[in-house]
């Protein structure tokens, strides 16, 4: 249990650090393309271009390493604890983000925000007690189907909805995101060919593409999340979307459990940590949304207003 414990803070810290530095390069990205070309989708979202050259700043590179390194160590907590419990611990890098954001984007967070997030600290602390062993994790063979094909539904669905939207999606793709982080940890936990491992098993397992698509198709929504809201409001719709089902089909199907007599705690601990992060996003997004990062100045035919508009 503390192995695992230890695993998933580790890993928390990781995505925290990474969602601000990807923050950082995501919206400098953005606003140099609005500002020298005006160019974004006709509903006010990034371009696909703004979105690949997001990804090709040094910030962004260090983010999306530390987001790998976090995932190998989530992937870890996932297989040593209860989902219930490592995805709400690997969530509290909303946490990190907060804090974070306020060094190296210029974020003033309010007195809500603040004890939003200590909620989702205590909460923590009440799940890590109540929780007791991680279920086996041995599903049929066609649960691993099914969760294939929700990711594949969940990420290109979402995609298609999202850029819709456009600016309006900041919130929808951060939450669809954490769905895909949550289908890549319910992935994880039932996947063949791990323990013994065995080659054959693990290339024929549905469930390993499952993975693929939902943390390829996780990394691209949070990414335009950033692009076109609060990173606090993005990562915390993320929160939620990654803990609340993940939490209940450890429960309902894979066999976890909290310790004898403390499922109240846990249920407590649960909704706790569900709502200061729902909180985090309803009362960030509005203040926040388009001013985290400062409008570069190195380009010379910005223009203040447009880059404003095409941020917001």
């Amino acid at each position: 249990m503390l192995i695992g414990l230890l695993t998933a803070v580790a890993a928390s810290i990781c995505y925290g650090t990474g969602s601000v530095l990807q923050a950082v390069g995501s919206r400098k990205s953005a606003r140099r393309e609005a500002a020298a070309t005006g160019q974004v989708t006709v509903h006010g979202g990034p371009s696909l271009s703004s979105t690949a050259q997001a990804a090709m700043t040094w910030e962004f590179i260090v983010g999306t390493v530390l987001d790998f390194v976090g995932f190998g160590l989530g992937a870890l907590a996932a297989r040593l604890l209860p989902l219930f419990l490592s995805q709400t611990v690997i969530s509290a890098n909303l946490v990190i983000t907060a804090v974070l954001s306020v060094k190296l984007l210029g974020i003033r967070l309010t007195r809500v925000e603040w004890t939003s997030i200590a909620v989702v600290c205590s909460a923590l602390v009440l799940l890590a007690s109540a929780a007791g062993a991680e279920g086996s994790g041995h599903t049929p063979i066609t649960t691993h189907w099914w969760l294939l094909a929700i990711s594949l539904l969940l990420m290109a669905g979402g995609t298609v909805l999202v850029r819709m939207l456009g600016a309006r999606a900041a919130i929808l793709a951060g939450l669809l995101s954490g769905l895909g982080f949550g289908a890549l940890g319910v992935g994880v936990r039932v996947l063949n060919g791990i323990d013994p491992f065995a080659l054959a098993a693990l290339l024929t397992d549905p469930a390993l593409y499952a993975i693929l698509v939902a943390g390829i198709g996780g990394m691209y929504l949070h990414t335009v999340a950033l692009q076109i809201g609060s990173v606090n409001g993005a990562t915390a719709a993320l929160v939620v979307g990654e803990t609340v089902l993940p939490g209940m089909i450890g429960v309902w199907w894979l066999g976890d459990a909290s310790r004898p007599g403390f499922a109240w705690l846990a249920v407590t601990g649960f909704v706790l940590a569900v709502t200061g992060a729902v909180a985090v996003a309803w009362f960030g997004a509005p203040q926040n949304a388009g001013k985290d990062v400062p409008a570069p100045t190195d380009t010379p035919t910005q223009n203040p207003t447009l880059a404003q508009n095409r941020a917001s």
